[in-house]
This record gives structure tokens, sequence and C-alpha cells, in this order.
């Protein structure tokens, strides 16, 4: 997701270290947007007549299965450029920076001390991804919009390696990097807290608000070339007995219009839907056993010349409308195993997983690759996309991240977050009116026929 500039004290070019970290990806599509953005500041920074910035790309760092998680680097950034370097400055590959801006924006601030800076984003009320943190009063805690980039001075980053030195990380799960970056960082209270900086944006380089901005972020839905035909898509639903009469008929009500090849797999067969009863028992925590026969049913019957398959849960709601447009950017003859990313034991030698909630998208060589492994389920109840991240993890087939996917619904996640994003899914019915939310956030139009009437909602009620 992002790059690194270091800045040094005179304001040269060669003092910028542009790390493009997490976002910036092995899979064939990020990596060449990577290598654009890369190529576009270096060109900035020789029109300057200065001396050319270092550029990282975090795929290319050898030796880090968690690099995407920042801080296990802080050691080898404070070590490589904790002498000639004032600032580290991080962006996702579509961020858009002006270097020139951004050199004048760093330059208000004291290199010598320790400063966070970037776009602030806060929690309305307090959510499951941030662990229900700061629970009274969860607006009073500020972290990164990553995509604004944001950025570390050089004294902080050296505080930092050395604090992770003598103690290890010791949380075993990644889910919201920006805001266990952040708390990382505050060390309740000990370490500085986010400093907002108006220069870092996050509208789109194109609109008028954009004068002061030293970045802005390229907010749409990547395209390349025609959408992925309807029939190149083959979408599988679990589901069980008790939820057919309440979940499923959502589904029928809002997505399942958008699918031309759809699947409902459950623990009991039920004509009026319809169900395949795949023969597995449905298990209270996870759903590994199930899983891993949609793969094998995938790979040996289902529609053998459909590159993709998605597998959601029943409570997932998705636009296959929007997903057929990212998948034109992704090479099916690839394993690719596309999702939102989390990660689990990343600081000791763990491992990235897709999670499964927001749907988890195969093409259908990967899941070859993954079915040839032998790598299986240890338990029938084991969390499927935990073991599927292990397998692939093992078969050295990358997971690719797209934060357009999200495994909570949208009142979990910041308002500014959500500003720039085209989502690609949501999860969970808990408490909302899903329905709702689907023709709000998901729905080809925001106004959409439903039953001969037509509805319109605003997101602020979301």
């Amino acid at each position: 997701m992002s790059h690194f500039l270091y800045v040094n004290p005179y304001k040269d070019c060669s003092g910028i270290c542009v790390c493009m970290l997490n976002y910036s990806q092995s899979n064939s599509f990020h990596s060449k947007r990577a290598e654009d953005l890369k190529r576009d500041i270096l060109k900035q920074a020789s029109d300057l007549g200065k001396e050319l910035p270092t550029v990282l790309l975090i795929h290319q760092m050898d030796g880090h299965e968690g690099a995407w998680t920042i801080l296990p680097l802080m050691r080898d950034f404070s070590v490589t450029y904790g002498r000639n370097s004032s600032w580290i400055f991080f962006c996702e590959e579509d961020t858009r920076i002006q270097v020139v801006k951004l050199l004048e924006t760093l330059g208000r601030f004291d290199g010598s001390k320790e400063w966070f800076l970037g776009k602030a984003l806060y929690d309305e009320e307090s959510t499951i991804i941030h662990h229900y943190a700061f629970a009274e009063n969860p607006t009073v805690f500020k972290f990164p919009d990553f995509a604004a980039g944001w950025a570390l001075s050089i004294p902080l980053v050296n505080k930092l390696a050395k604090k992770l030195k003598s103690e290890p990380l010791k949380s075993d799960f990644t889910i919201d990097l920006k805001h266990e970056i952040a708390l990382y960082i505050w060390q309740r209270g000990e370490g500085p807290h986010l400093t907002p900086v108006p220069e870092f944006c996050t509208d789109d380089v194109n609109s008028y608000k954009v004068e002061h901005c030293a970045t802005t972020f390229s907010n749409f839905l990547p395209l390349c070339g025609e959408p992925v035909k309807k029939e190149d898509i083959f979408v599988a639903v679990k589901t069980c007995r008790k939820f057919h009469g309440d979940r499923i008929p959502v589904v029928k009500q809002t997505w399942e219009r958008e699918a031309a090849l759809i699947e409902y797999y459950s623990d009991y067969a039920d004509t009026s839907i319809p169900t395949i009863d795949l023969g597995i028992p449905n298990t209270d925590r996870g759903h590994c056993g199930k899983t891993f026969a949609i793969l094998e049913r995938f790979s040996n019957h289902s529609s053998p010349g459909t590159p993709w398959l998605v597998i959601v849960d029943d409570d997932t709601l998705i636009s296959i409308f929007r997903l057929r447009k990212l998948l034109s950017c992704y090479d099916p003859n690839e394993p690719v195993f596309l999702g939102e990313r989390y990660g689990y034991g990343l600081g000791t030698g763990g491992y990235s997983y897709i999670t499964g909630g927001g749907g988890m998208v195969f093409s259908r060589i990967a899941v070859q690759k993954l079915l040839a492994s032998k790598c299986r389920c240890y338990s029938m109840d084991a969390p499927d996309d935990m073991v599927l991240g292990m397998c692939f993890s093992g078969l050295g087939i990358p997971i690719t991240h797209s934060p357009l996917f999200h495994q909570a619904r949208p009142m979990d996640y910041p308002k500014g977050y959500l500003s720039h994003q085209i989502p690609v899914s949501f999860h969970k019915h808990w408490n909302i009116d899903p329905v709702k939310v689907y023709f709000t956030w998901l729905a080809p139009n925001t106004e959409e026929s439903l039953n001969g009437k037509k509805f319109e909602y605003s997101r602020e009620d979301l």
C-alpha cells in the first residue's frame, strides 16, 4: 500500500525515501501500478534538478512475509536511513504525490523531533474491527488514512526500532493496520499522537479542492478493458439450514440477479432455493470442510471453462457488477487469491490470509494449484480463510489485497475512509437493514428498482 520518502533538512530530494508498502504487491497488475508511480516520483525529482530520492517497493523487499504490516521493517529503516534522512513517507499505489509541495509541507516540521503525520480518521462509534477500543469516546483517537500518505520523522523511526528490538510484537492478528500502527506508536500516551496535516488529501487529482494538496488519490474503480463477463464468474454461497429463511431471501432481493452462475451450499437440500447438500455437517466455528468441498466441486464439476470463483457467506453483501470491472485488471492465467487481507503471527513467521466474510476470489489456476498441493483442513471446523492463507503461503502464491472488500458493515468504518472508495462488498446483517445497505452502497446505481418501487437512501444514515 505504501512507499516512503525520506527528506533531509535542506529540502533536497536526496533525503527522500519513498517506499510503497502494503498495496505494492507482486501480482502483475499491482506491480505495474507501483512501477508507474515510482517513475512519476523520480521524474518529478529529476525535473527539480536535485539528487534523486530512493523509492522502495514493498513487494521487492526480500525476507519479509509481514512487510506490509510496516512495523517489522522499522529496524531496517533505522539502520539504512537513520543517519542521513529526516523523514520516511508512506503512500499507496493510487496515491498521487506533488513532490515540491510534499517537501514544503514536511519542511514546516522540525525533523529532529518525533512526528507522526497524516490525514486523520476516527471512529464515530466503537467497532469490532478495532476491538471496541476507546469505547467511551472513540472519536478521541486519530489514525492515518493511508490513501493520503503518512510520514514518520527519523527520530520516531529510531525510537520504534529500539522498542521493537527489546519488545517483539505481541499481537497475533493484523486486522486494520492503520489503526494498529497508530496504537503502537501512541504507546498508551508515551508516544506521539497523529498530527493532522491538511496537505495530505484523498480528493481526486482533478477536484477543485486540491490546490493546496501535496497528495491526492485516484478514487475510481479499476477497469482494464471490458469488464469480465457474468458467465466467467462462478459464485458459491455458504449457508446452512437455520439461515435459509432469513439470509437467503436478502441475497435474492439484492445481488443474486447480478450473478449468472450461482449455487448455494448447505447442510440440507432445499429445493425452494435451491441449495446443494455437500454432505458436510454445519459447524458453529470455522467452515474449512465445507469450503474445501466447494473448491473440489468447482475444480471437478462446476462450469469447467469458468476462470473465476467467488466464495461468500450468506450474509455477505457484494456487487458482482463492480467485481466484474475489478477482475478485468487481473490475469486469470495467474494464481490469484483476492480479497481483504488480514495477517496472523506476522511478527513471528506467520502468514497473510483473505478474510472470508468480505468474499474470497480465486482464479481457477489458484484452485488447481491448491488442490494439487494436498494442503487441507487440520479439522472440519478449522477457520477456512486462515487455512487457505496458510496453504497459499506455503505454495508461494501471494495474497492479493483489495481495500474494496470489507469484512464488516459500513457503519464499522470511518466515513472519511469510505468516502474515497467504490466498495465491492460488506459483511454482516447485525443491527442494519441489509437490503438498504446494498442499494445504498453496492447496487449498480444509487437508485435501483425493486418490485416496481424506487429506493434511494443516504449513506449518512448507515
